[in-house]
């Protein structure tokens, strides 16, 4: 049996209907659904956003998500919609922390809605309470001071578009580049149909990315050092630069 067949059939025993019922709901008969569920015939792409609506998960993670594999009382619910990540808890109950290696970033873009890639993850807490879904994320090159190649960033999940704050920080997932840290304008609110990235680094210019090549979305959160601070890194630029990222207000001294 395909993985999506045994997805369909796990997720209507967790959504506990029968075939009848969802075949019903989703307007078509019975054994046609029966035959989705066997693995008998695959759904065409339309029918397949409607099961996803459906069951609640993103059409990704259905198609390349093993539920089998995954605790269904570990499937967090975000909102409207249902996206699969495997919970990890301490002895505590507190929620562990996804770290995403370097080594292991590439293989992110393909991994990320596969239950058996982010279980394989190492995991950390933060020594502080946080709410909501976190993940921590691998830092390239220097387009974003002070975060150096080597650092991390620690994101909170965004479950919408729409809750991207002009000027803040975010992890993004894109199609195009995989994962990305860019200071962020949601542009596609205003008509221009795009989220703008900026780096804090001028030397790098601004670019746009289209809402449907984004995967996901994380928001900043904290930002974990590796290594030791260089002393050329220590510059009024670069200490400017971080104020002013931490909205504190730099005046220029005059002269009377």
């Amino acid at each position: 049996m395909s993985i999506i067949a045994t997805n369909f059939k796990i997720l209507r025993k967790i959504k506990n209907v029968s075939q009848e019922v969802a075949a019903d709901e989703l307007q078509i008969p019975r054994s046609r659904f029966a035959s989705y569920e066997e693995g008998r015939a695959e759904p065409p792409y339309v029918m397949l956003v409607k099961i996803a609506n459906y069951y609640q998960v993103s059409i990704d993670a259905l198609l390349r998500g093993d539920f089998s594999k995954t605790d269904p009382d570990n499937l967090l619910k975000i909102g409207k919609n249902r996206f699969l990540f495997p919970i990890l808890v301490d002895r505590k109950g507190n929620d562990y922390i996804e770290v995403v290696p370097l080594r292991a970033s590439a293989g992110y873009l393909n991994g990320y809605a596969d239950p058996e890639f982010i279980e394989n993850l190492p995991v950390m807490t933060l020594p502080f309470s946080v709410s909501g879904k976190h993940r921590s994320f691998p830092i390239k090159g220097d387009s974003m001071p002070p975060a150096n190649s080597g650092d991390f960033v620690v994101g909170k999940f965004v479950e919408n578009l729409t809750d991207i704050k002009d000027g803040k920080t975010y992890v993004l997932l894109t199609k195009d580049e995989g994962i990305v840290y860019k200071r962020v304008y949601s542009k596609v609110f205003r008509g221009a149909g795009a989220l703008e990235l900026h780096s804090d680094n001028p030397q790098y210019q601004p670019y746009k990315v289209k809402p449907k090549d984004i995967l996901e979305v994380w928001e900043y959160v904290c930002l974990l050092r590796t290594k030791d601070v260089k002393p050329d890194e220590i510059n009024v630029d670069s200490m400017i630069g971080f104020l002013r990222q931490m909205k504190v207000e730099v005046k220029k001294e005059t002269n009377d």
